[in-house]
């Protein structure tokens, strides 16, 4: 069905017969390369900037099935994911508690004399 399309609207353009999307057409052009590196000539579907071809007809994934298999198919590593992100923050946080408590055992070490105020000058390489 395709093929005829093709071949009726370049028979009507050999006849000189204006294609409808031809290329003083004052609309919005797909964003999308063809495969011959050329950008795309068909109208673009707003606000998606893309062609029904390369994209601009896909709602996208609606069941937990396809979100699912698009979340698996997106995660390269499971740095990001949720459970990892709560492990980062915890770690974070015993960092946070450590590096407190090191200021305060610093502040009492000089305060009672153990250390000189400029310790760390001595311990800079």
């Amino acid at each position: 069905m395709l093929g005829g399309f093709k071949k009726t609207t370049k028979r009507n353009l050999l006849k000189g017969i204006p294609w409808r999307f031809g290329p003083n057409w004052p609309g919005k052009r797909c964003e999308a390369k063809t495969r011959k590196g050329k950008p795309c000539q068909r109208p673009a579907k707003l606000p998606v900037g893309r062609c029904r071809l390369h994209g601009g007809a896909s709602t996208g994934p609606r069941t937990k099935e396809g979100l699912k298999k698009l979340a698996d198919s997106k995660t390269i590593h499971g740095r990001f994911t949720k459970i990892e992100r709560e492990k980062a923050k915890a770690r974070a946080e015993q960092g946070r508690i450590i590096r407190s408590e090191l200021k305060e055992l610093e502040a009492w070490f000089i305060d009672h004399g153990y250390l000189k105020k400029d310790w760390r000058k001595d311990w800079a390489y």
